[in-house]
């Protein structure tokens, strides 16, 4: 049996094919592409067992991906918040109003953990996108809550679209910017890690580390300024669809 596994974030989709075996096929598309999947992407794949999604961008997304199924007459499985799942205890208020995708990424990470040499420690999860989400999973499981920030880019453009003056070339980081581009961008990098370190500071018990699993398109910038142990996993969200399609 293989399955179809579907991430449709606010800006783009993650998909990928697995089967007993495997991976047998993955790709990311930006959300205004979904139209020419199957056309493209999915032209060559062999059909589905079954397809299973978590989706944050809205109808007119969700309408387009099943569109594209219809090449197999495949429907697809949309996954919701649950109070609990694979593990995971979900607080959320209500338990259903938590997105999907952080939903997912919760139970890949308690997956991640469980095999880990160190499974009975809480974990930071963070998804870098669009916005930046941090969820808080504890030793046992339980999903105590989480916050969510504006990405660096878009910390950036509200910078650049509200004050004139700092209508700047992108810059870089810098441990002390001698420029306002670098300023910027060191600013919005360390606004983001700081978030994510105090995370980690509320749930670490004695002060031993919080191990912090990373994933999104900007996890590659953020990854190398964050205290160790940080994990970059490229398809969280898509591990977690996965456990949950198998589990439930």
């Amino acid at each position: 049996m293989s399955t179809l596994v579907i991430d449709v974030g606010n800006s783009r989709m993650k998909w990928a094919l697995v089967d007993r075996s495997g991976l047998v096929a993955q790709g990311v598309v930006p959300n205004a592409d979904i139209g020419a999947l199957a056309v493209r992407d999915w032209q060559n794949l062999p059909r589905p067992s079954r397809a299973v999604g978590v989706n944050v961008a809205g109808e007119a997304a969700r309408v387009r991906v099943e569109g594209q199924l219809t090449r197999w007459r495949l429907s697809i499985r949309w996954l919701t918040a649950t109070p609990a799942a694979c593990g995971v205890v979900n607080r959320y208020s209500p338990a259903g109003s938590l997105g999907p995708d952080r939903w997912a990424a919760l139970v890949a990470a308690r997956q991640r953990a469980l095999e880990s040499d160190t499974p009975a420690q809480p974990v930071i999860v963070v998804n870098a996108g669009t916005a930046v989400t941090i969820d808080t999973l504890d030793a046992d499981g339980v999903f105590r809550g989480g916050s969510i920030l504006p990405s660096m880019r878009l910390m950036l453009r509200a910078l650049a679209d509200n004050t004139a003056a700092l209508k700047v070339a992108p810059g870089g980081f810098a441990d002390f910017p001698t420029n306002t581009a670098d300023a910027l961008y060191t600013g919005a990098l360390q606004a983001v890690c700081g978030a994510i370190e105090l995370a980690r500071a509320r749930v670490s018990t004695h002060g031993a580390p919080v191990r912090c699993y990373l994933a999104g398109g900007a996890a590659p910038e953020i990854g190398p300024h964050l205290a160790a142990p940080v994990e970059l996993v490229d398809n969280l969200v898509l591990e977690g669809v996965l456990v949950l399609a198998d589990g439930s």
